[in-house]
Formats: C-alpha cells, sequence, structure tokens
C-alpha cells in the first residue's frame, strides 16, 4: 500500500492501520464555498476491474467534519469518499461523489464506536453500504464512477477544521 499525503503519525500491523491526521486536511471541490481541497491521507492500494471492499472504522471525532473510512480514486477530479463524518455534535454516515464537483450526503446514525463499511464497483456503478453491528448492511448510496481499469482504493482520514483527531482501521480487504 501506497500514502497520498501521510499522516503525521501512522502504524501498521496485520489486519489493522491506527493514524492521527493533521488538521484542517480535507478531500472536497468547488461545491459550496467554491475550493478545493486534496490534501486528506490516503492510504490505498492500485487495483484493476470490479472489487468489493470491506473496513471496520474506529474514530476519536471531535471537531466540526472529522471523517474516517473508505475513498475510490481515479485522479483529483474523480473520487468518492464515505464513512463517517461528525457534524455539530453528532456523527453520520456520509459519502461524497466527486465528478469534479463534490457532493455530499448523508445519514443521521447513533454516536457509534465503530461502523463498518463496504464498497462494491461493478463496471461504472459504486454502491457503498455501513453497518453498525458487522452484519446487516443498509444502503448509503449508488453511483456512476468512470470505468478506468485501474483505480485506487485504501482508507481515508481528515480534519477539514480541527487540529487532528485518531483513527482505526480493521479488517481493510479488497475481494474481486
Amino acid at each position: 500500500m501506497d500514502w497520498f499525503n501521510p499522516p503525521p503519525q501512522w502504524q501498521q500491523q496485520p489486519n489493522y492501520i491506527s493514524l492521527t491526521s493533521a488538521g484542517e486536511t480535507d478531500f472536497w471541490r468547488k461545491t459550496h464555498a467554491d475550493f478545493i481541497k486534496d490534501d486528506g491521507h490516503f492510504y490505498y492500494e492500485t487495483i484493476e476491474g470490479d472489487f468489493t471492499a470491506h473496513v471496520k472504522v474506529t474514530g476519536h471525532y471531535n471537531a466540526l467534519y472529522d471523517q474516517a473510512g473508505l475513498m475510490l480514486r481515479l485522479d483529483a477530479e474523480n473520487w468518492i469518499k464515505c464513512g463517517v463524518e461528525y457534524v455539530d455534535g453528532q456523527q453520520y454516515a456520509s459519502a461524497v461523489v466527486t465528478r469534479d464537483y463534490s457532493d455530499w450526503s448523508v445519514v443521521t446514525i447513533p454516536n457509534p464506536d465503530t461502523i463498518w463499511l463496504k464498497m462494491s464497483r461493478h463496471q461504472h456503478t459504486v454502491e457503498i453500504q455501513y453497518s453498525l453491528d458487522g452484519a446487516r448492511y443498509a444502503m448509503l448510496r449508488q453511483s456512476y464512477f468512470p470505468p478506468e481499469p485501474r483505480v485506487m482504493l485504501g482508507v481515508m482520514c481528515c480534519a477539514p477544521k480541527g487540529t487532528g483527531f485518531s483513527a482505526q482501521f480493521e479488517g481493510f480487504q479488497i475481494t474481486n
């Protein structure tokens, strides 16, 4: 795996990645405030074809927009991130789909210690699911994604308004 914008602190053990994000980091393009940020932390593998990715995410969210989860990336203008995003003291299951402009969708969830994420790609369609117990999944989003054969897929973490926070990723797995 490789880093796109490595965090100030991180460690990897078998089946486990922990990190502390830098502050004022994000992935976002143009929508709402007309700015571009591409300095969030992304630990990824380059893969080809269709896939399903799973990960268990635990975050210690404390500042506006703190976020951790999965990311699929073709380039700076085409990517999807999903996971937990912290807004006004509440955690949300969140998905941002970017094709030059970012859009954002959220679902209110109880403030869990942990969330499980599943992202699947079939040709030009990506489906995102989340679970609060690791067994029962609900669909969060289905979206178009350019059908380029090689993409980057991995875990991401950002702290757009805060000074940084810690997150842990367990069982990150990609299957075809």
